[in-house]
């Protein structure tokens, strides 16, 4: 952020409540949305930011200054990163049984929520569906690394998210089609999210979402909706904060035979005698070794 062009006096509190690459929405502490941009080429907002803005006109303004966040929540890639949410206290990993769901994306998200020390919690979308009961079973995993896992089905019921979103600044993220919008317009019904028929063909759901979005639930509780995702990269992450945000891991971490071991086939590694042992699940060792693949 460049350095301000208006005096500290003239300037107003407000929360980025909505962006649009570089357009942001941003709320003033009287309820009032107006729209704001950055100062320079460089876009670094994301929704959920508390920020102080220069008003140019009745409507519009310039955000001068980013206020300390306690949380960000964003992934990366080699290139770039994209910014998703900024002081939340949860993510909410929306998944369904149909369409299906990418493990690999779950795990992701869990590890990018641990290296951010947000809180997370698997919701099951559509559980009236009769494939319901198989991915609850492969959900069993996470749930005994101690991650909730709720299910419900946001076209006959959302009431059991409330209790969860109570006093919490949530984000939602996903795979496309997997219910965001819906739980949105079951929550809020006047926040009008617009939805779309899954894709049976492909297996994948059409993006509706295209921005992040944020809505006040109460005085204490809010919730951000975010686009569908097909990827979420971790390349901001160092070796050594990815094994960490791997729970499980953490009881062997330092026990290793050689200080610099990456458990892949070292002798005497903590966590492949773990994974041996049962303690470990190899499906979570096979995405943790894809990771660190990835960073190398």
């Amino acid at each position: 952020m460049q350095k301000q062009n208006a005096p500290k006096s003239q300037l107003l509190s407000a929360l980025v409540v909505a962006s649009f690459g570089k357009r942001y929405d941003v709320e003033l502490e009287n309820g009032t949305q107006i729209s704001c941009v950055t100062r320079g080429k460089k876009s670094d907002l994301a929704c959920g930011d508390r920020v102080e803005i220069h008003m140019t006109s009745v409507n519009e303004g310039v955000v001068e200054d980013i206020l300390p966040r306690s949380s960000l929540l964003y992934r990366s890639n080699e290139y770039r990163k994209k910014l998703l949410a900024a002081n939340v206290t949860q993510i909410i990993i929306v998944i369904a049984a149909e369409p299906s769901f990418y493990e690999d994306l779950v795990n992701r998200c869990l590890i990018a929520a641990e290296a951010a020390g947000i809180r997370a919690l698997i919701l099951l979308n559509k559980s009236d569906l009769p494939e319901t009961s198989a991915a609850l079973k492969r959900l069993e995993l996470y749930q005994s690394l101690g991650y909730p896992v709720q299910a419900l089905s946001a076209k006959q019921d959302a009431s059991q998210l409330r209790s969860w979103l109570q006093g919490q600044t949530s984000v939602l993220v996903g795979q496309s089609g997997m219910g965001k919008s819906t739980l949105v317009n079951a929550l809020l019904p006047e926040a009008k999210s617009r939805t779309q028929e899954i894709s049976a063909v492909l297996d994948s759901g059409k993006h509706t979402t295209t921005s992040a979005r944020l809505y006040h639930l109460d005085s204490a509780s809010s919730l951000i909706d975010s686009p569908g995702l097909q990827e979420f990269g971790l390349n901001h992450l160092t070796s050594d904060e990815m094994e960490h945000a791997f729970i499980e891991f953490r009881p062997y971490l330092g026990k290793c035979r050689f200080n610099n071991c990456r458990h892949h086939k070292e002798p005497d590694c903590a966590i492949l005698n773990a994974v041996r042992d049962g303690k470990i699940s190899q499906i979570r060792l096979e995405s943790y070794q894809k990771l660190l693949s990835e960073l190398a």
